[in-house]
C-alpha cells in the first residue's frame, strides 16, 4: 500500500456565482467521507444562503477578507486568521468587500450538499 497521495488534479466544482472551488481531498476527489479540504476564491460581492451544516468547518484566510454571520453575530476575518465553526450552527458566508478572498476550507466530516442544509 502506498504511504501517501499527492493531489495533482483537484475537482473544480462547477459554480454559477463566480466562486472558484477546488476540492483537493473529500467526497468528489478521493471519496473521503471523514474530511474535505478545498482551496477557494470568493469574488467581491459574493454570498451564499444561510446554512446549518452537520460538519465542523475550519477556514483559513490567505488573501482578502471574508464575512461570517454566525447565529446573528457578524465576524470578519482577514489574511492570516482562521476560524472553526461548530456543526449544527446557523452560518452565512460572504465577501461583501471590494477584493477577492482566497482561503482554505476544511470540513469534518467531509462537505456534502446533503449535510450543508442550505436555506432556500
Amino acid at each position: 500500500m502506498k504511504k501517501y497521495f499527492i493531489q495533482t488534479s483537484p475537482f473544480v466544482v462547477p459554480t454559477t456565482d463566480g466562486k472558484v472551488i477546488e476540492e483537493h481531498h473529500g467526497l468528489a476527489t478521493t471519496q473521503n467521507k471523514a474530511i474535505s479540504i478545498a482551496h477557494m476564491i470568493a469574488p467581491p460581492g459574493w454570498s451564499e444562503p444561510f446554512q446549518t451544516p452537520e460538519f465542523d468547518e475550519y477556514t483559513y484566510i490567505i488573501k482578502g477578507k471574508k464575512q461570517f454571520i454566525i447565529d446573528g453575530e457578524t465576524v470578519i476575518l482577514e489574511a492570516g486568521q482562521s476560524i472553526k465553526i461548530e456543526k449544527n450552527v446557523r452560518v452565512q458566508y460572504s465577501n461583501p468587500f471590494d477584493e477577492p478572498c482566497e482561503y482554505l476550507a476544511v470540513c469534518t466530516p467531509a462537505f456534502s450538499m446533503d449535510l450543508a442544509h442550505r436555506e432556500a
